[in-house]
């Protein structure tokens, strides 16, 4: 009863401070003026000088590796946009900031509006959609902020290994993995995120492998690692490792930090930053990729999503998540908190076919849903969330350095994140595919899978020693 009450009050809280933020921080003009950004879909990728037998030219060593080790081929969505259609973009006098391989696209900022005109001219453009607007006004988000050098000593937990940890590892069979070598060594995460605050910085932090970062959002941040510290919060779960203080899931593996998220404003335009951070993550030969994010509602009305789109082949970020499998990569997405409010669903790209879609339930037992993480199914039938994990609360490190409690599909994602990575690194063979599915029916859920739960709580040992054995994953 005292856990609920302080979960409750948490969110009240949370929820009021929010509501009350944009009171309290100063908000200043947005200094790059009007402006308009928009999405060119171009009609093919011919005139090019790229061909899918020669991948080397745009996909890294391991990323075509990766699709070898699967069989999985290359293919026409795999080909960069062709570089003569983007000449002939610029030649209009527009700025290109960003292009989709996956889907074609060109994203172009312009000054005036009208400029679109002559863009969708062009014979290499079928079509347009405006996907953001510049704001009046905005609030700094790159703002630096202190930091501890050291966890505090209260935070140590004798005889426990993995300390603050303990419990949402096991819940998961975790610590059996771990306790044979496997904790992410040679898999390679991408967390797509909104910042990374402090992570440059922080001392845990240093010890984590960490390939390199970047940022897609336009304008560029200053620095990620000044902005928000969700994502901070999001690579902890996974990669810390300090022995009875917090070990993540994943410790050994190594990570790649891409920003994606604009938190001045809320357009779907993000849908395409999140796409180009996907693509990139595979071109570098990322194996799987956490996101702790997800859109459904925008700034403007005749953005946002309805019900009806949430199929995995509607929304743009959804179509492309729909696709990480077929390039060998296992996304995991939160599937968001809307449980409580009017909306309720999963959001996109949680609604994407083959990825693992993560809810939340409590951290006491008997664990029961979070009352905030979002319920399916999808639009089309398929079972969502995938599965579940503690998030009501979770145990993280924030961008502060301090080890807390805190609350979100978007902290029992990475949880889960981590311990697939173990999982995969003991099953190499195994396809993104296939590891997916050994998790969804090696889960406590398995035989009645439900929009709540989904297929329960993953037995990663389990999953583990079934795909040894070489049985299907429901035998």
């Amino acid at each position: 009863m005292k856990r609920w009450i302080w979960i409750w009050s948490f969110l009240l809280t949370a929820t009021c401070m929010y509501a009350a933020s944009p009171h309290i921080a100063e908000r200043v003009k947005y200094k790059n003026g009007p402006s308009f950004i928009y999405r060119l879909y171009i009609s093919d990728k011919k005139n090019s000088p790229y061909s899918i037998h020669h991948p080397g030219r745009y996909l890294s060593r391991r990323s075509i590796e990766r699709r070898k080790r699967q069989q999985l081929p290359i293919d026409s969505t795999d080909l960069p946009v062709s570089p003569r259609y983007l000449r002939l973009i610029e030649q209009q006098n527009v700025s290109i900031i960003g292009q989709s391989r996956w889907q074609n696209t060109v994203l172009v900022r312009l000054k005036d509006s009208t400029q679109i005109h002559r863009l969708e001219q062009l014979s290499c453009v079928t079509s347009s959609k405006l996907v953001w607007i510049s704001p009046d006004s905005v609030t700094p988000t790159a703002v630096k902020t202190s930091y501890h050098d050291d966890f505090e000593e209260r935070d140590s937990v004798g005889g426990r290994y993995h300390g603050k940890n303990d419990s949402q590892i096991r819940l998961l069979q975790g610590h059996r993995l771990h306790q044979i070598g496997l904790m992410g060594k040679d898999m390679m995460i991408a967390v797509i995120d909104g910042g990374f605050k402090n992570v440059n910085c922080i001392p845990a932090f240093q010890q984590i492998d960490i390939c390199g970062y970047q940022d897609f959002v336009n304008p560029a941040s200053p620095s990620i690692f000044s902005e928000t510290d969700h994502g901070t919060k999001v690579l902890s779960t996974m990669a810390i490792n300090k022995p009875y203080f917090y070990i993540g899931t994943a410790p050994m593996a190594s990570y790649w930090l891409l920003r994606s998220e604009d938190q001045q404003t809320e357009q779907e335009v993000e849908e395409d930053y999140w796409t180009m951070a996907a693509e990139f993550a595979d071109s570098v030969g990322c194996d799987l990729i956490n996101s702790s994010l997800g859109y459904h509602e925008y700034d403007y009305p005749w953005m946002s999503h309805q019900l009806h789109q949430l199929n995995g082949r509607t929304a743009f970020v959804s179509r492309s998540a729909s696709l990480l499998a077929s390039k060998g990569i296992i996304l995991v997405n939160s599937a968001g908190n809307s449980g409580m409010g009017s909306w309720k669903k999963i959001g996109v790209p949680s609604d994407a076919d083959n990825i693992l879609t993560v809810g939340a339930i409590t951290a006491d037992e008997p664990r029961h849903i979070a009352p905030f993480s979002s319920v399916g199914p999808s639009q089309d039938g398929r079972v969502k969330p995938d599965v579940v994990a503690i998030g009501a609360p979770t145990f993280l490190v924030n961008g502060r350095g301090v080890i807390m409690e805190d609350m979100g599909t978007s902290f029992s994602a990475p949880t889960i994140c981590g311990m697939v990575a173990c999982l995969w690194e003991g099953l190499p063979e195994k396809t993104a595919t296939e590891i997916i599915e050994l998790i969804r029916q090696n889960s406590d859920n398995h035989e009645h899978p439900d929009n709540i739960y989904g297929y329960g709580v993953p037995d990663f040992w389990r999953a583990y020693m079934k795909g040894r054995s070489g049985l299907r994953p429901s035998e």
